[in-house]
C-alpha cells in the first residue's frame, strides 16, 4: 500500500469514534426542512462557470442513487477510456491491458470490463472529468464527495446528505442515507447537522450495529434501560427545549427505536437472498451491491457502497507499485458486481428509477513508477452513469492518446453533481441559505443537458 493510501486509512481510523456518535444520531428524517443550512462555497473550482438558473435545470426521473465509490484512485486508461498497450515490466506508457467492444457504437473498455461492456447502452461513460487538486487521496475525495473546494472552517455537505436533506427518505420508517465503508467526514452533513448524515455498515452480514441491542441485553434489561434514558431525555428538555442539538437527539432516539422495532431490521438480512443470487453477486463489494439493492428496495433514497482497500488485491484501486500487478482481478472482480447489479435492477423495473453512479476521486497516469505501479492524475479520468431514466447509450468527453489531456466536452465536479441532481428531480440551480446569505445548491455546476430527454 502507498503512504497515502495509510495515511486515508489511517485518517479513517482516528475519526471512527467521533463519527459514530453523530451517526447513532442520523436515522429519522422522512421530510425535507424548510430552512436550509448550506455554507458558502469558497474558492470556485470552475471559475469561469456559472450556475443553472433557478428553475431552468432539468429534471429527471430517478428516485434513488447507488454511489459506488472506488477509493484509492481507479485508472481510467486501464478501465473505461483504453489507450494503447503498454508494458510495465518495460516501463512503456500506455495501458495494461487490451481493449474490447461495447454495447456503444465506438466505444471500447478495458478487456477486464467484459460483462459490463454489453450492458453499456444502460449507460453514460464520463472520459473527461477533472478537478484542479493537487492528488492527494483525502482532499480529492472529500473534494469528490461534496463538490466544493476546502474554505477556512467550513464543513460542507456531502453528495449524500444534500440529497436526503432535498428529498428525504422514500418509505415510512427508514432512512434517507447508507453508508458502507468506514465512517468519515467526507460522507457527513457538513453544517446541515446530523439530522441529514448517514446510517453506517461495515459488515453487510450484521447490518448496523446502532440498530440491535448487545447480546447480554435481554427485554427486561432493555426496558430498565429505556426508563433510566427518558427520564434523563425528560430532563434535557427541561432545561434545553429549545436547543437544536436537544431536538436533533430527541428525534434520533425516536427514529433508532422504530428502526429497531420495525420491519426495517429484515432488510439486512442477506440469508433472504437464495444461494444463486448471492454467488452471482460474489466478493464481499458484490455483497455490498447486493445489499444496496435491497435497500433502496426498502425506500433508503441514497446508498454509497465503498470498494475497500483490502477487498481484492491488497491495495485496492491506489495502485502504486504493485498494487498494479493484480490489478486485473480488482477490475474483473468489480465488473462482476457492477454487471450483476445493473441486471438486477432492470430485472426488478428499478433501473429506470434507480441512478448508479461509479466515481472515484482521480485517474492515474499513463506512466509507470519504478515499480510497475501508476502515480495519481487529477486533470482528466473517468466516472460513468447507469439507469437512473437518463439518455443512455453515451460518451462524455475525450481525452488523448495517453488520457493525459481532456480534448473534448471538461465535465468539472460540480457539473457532475449538478447532474446527478438534476437526475434525482432536484433543480441545480436552486438556492439554499446559511442563515440569511443566499448559497447555490452546487459550485456554479451545470447538468449534462445531453443525458436529458
Amino acid at each position: 500500500m502507498s503512504n497515502n493510501g495509510a495515511t486515508i486509512q489511517a485518517r479513517e481510523g482516528t475519526i471512527q469514534m467521533q463519527e459514530r456518535a453523530i451517526t447513532r444520531r442520523q436515522f429519522h428524517t422522512t421530510t425535507v426542512s424548510s430552512a436550509a443550512l448550506l455554507g458558502a462555497s469558497g474558492l470556485s473550482s470552475n471559475p469561469n462557470a456559472t450556475a443553472s438558473e433557478p428553475g431552468n435545470s432539468p429534471r429527471g426521473k430517478a428516485e434513488a442513487c447507488i454511489l459506488l465509490w472506488l477509493g484509492g484512485g481507479m485508472c481510467h486508461i486501464d478501465t473505461f477510456d483504453p489507450k494503447s498497450v503498454g508494458d510495465p515490466t518495460a516501463n512503456k506508457t500506455g495501458s495494461a491491458y487490451s481493449s474490447i467492444e461495447t454495447a456503444i457504437h465506438d466505444a471500447r473498455v478495458c478487456q477486464h470490463l467484459s460483462r459490463t461492456a454489453p450492458l453499456l447502452d444502460k449507460g453514460v461513460l464520463l472520459r473527461s472529468l477533472n478537478h484542479p487538486l493537487k492528488v492527494d487521496h483525502a482532499d480529492s475525495a472529500n473534494f469528490m464527495k461534496t463538490g466544493r473546494l476546502t474554505s477556512g472552517t467550513v464543513v460542507y455537505p456531502s453528495l449524500g446528505s444534500l440529497i436526503s436533506h432535498e428529498r428525504g427518505a422514500r418509505g415510512d420508517d427508514v432512512p434517507p442515507y447508507i453508508v458502507m465503508g468506514t465512517p468519515n467526514l467526507t460522507r457527513g452533513p457538513g453544517f446541515l447537522g446530523s439530522r441529514f448524515g448517514y446510517l453506517y455498515l461495515t459488515d453487510v452480514s450484521s447490518g448496523p450495529t446502532g440498530l440491535r441491542a448487545a447480546a447480554d441485553v435481554n427485554a427486561s434489561r432493555m426496558e430498565r434501560r429505556l426508563e433510566l434514558l427518558n427520564l434523563l431525555r425528560s430532563g434535557a428538555r427541561k432545561r434545553a427545549a429549545r436547543e437544536p442539538t436537544t431536538q436533533e437527539y430527541d428525534a434520533a432516539i425516536d427514529g433508532a427505536r422504530i428502526l429497531m422495532n420495525g420491519p426495517f431490521a429484515k432488510v439486512f438480512s442477506l440469508e433472504d437472498e437464495s444461494d444463486q443470487t448471492r454467488l452471482r453477486y460474489g466478493s464481499p463489494f458484490g455483497q455490498r451491491c447486493l445489499m444496496a439493492r435491497r435497500l433502496v428496495e426498502s425506500g433508503v433514497r441514497f446508498v454509497e457502497a465503498a470498494y475497500d482497500l483490502n477487498f481484492k488485491n491488497g491495495t485496492g484501486w491506489d495502485t502504486h507499485r504493485q498494487g498494479q500487478k493484480n490489478q486485473h482481478l480488482l477490475i474483473e472482480d468489480f465488473d462482476q458486481s457492477l454487471s450483476v447489479l445493473i441486471e438486477d435492477l432492470e430485472r426488478r423495473g428499478l433501473l429506470d428509477t434507480t441512478l448508479v453512479v461509479v466515481a472515484t476521486e482521480f485517474g492515474r497516469p499513463a506512466e509507470f513508477d519504478g515499480q510497475g505501479g501508476r502515480g495519481h492524475q487529477s486533470k482528466a479520468f473517468s466516472g460513468a452513469l447507469f439507469g437512473g431514466g437518463l439518455r443512455t447509450g453515451q460518451v462524455i468527453g475525450a481525452t488523448d492518446e495517453l488520457g493525459a489531456e481532456i480534448v473534448d466536452h471538461p465535465v468539472s465536479i460540480p457539473d457532475f453533481h449538478a447532474t446527478i441532481l438534476a437526475t434525482l428531480g432536484i433543480d441545480s440551480g436552486k438556492e439554499l441559505y446559511d442563515d440569511d446569505r443566499p448559497i447555490p445548491i452546487t459550485d456554479h455546476g451545470k447538468p449534462l443537458q445531453e443525458l436529458f430527454s
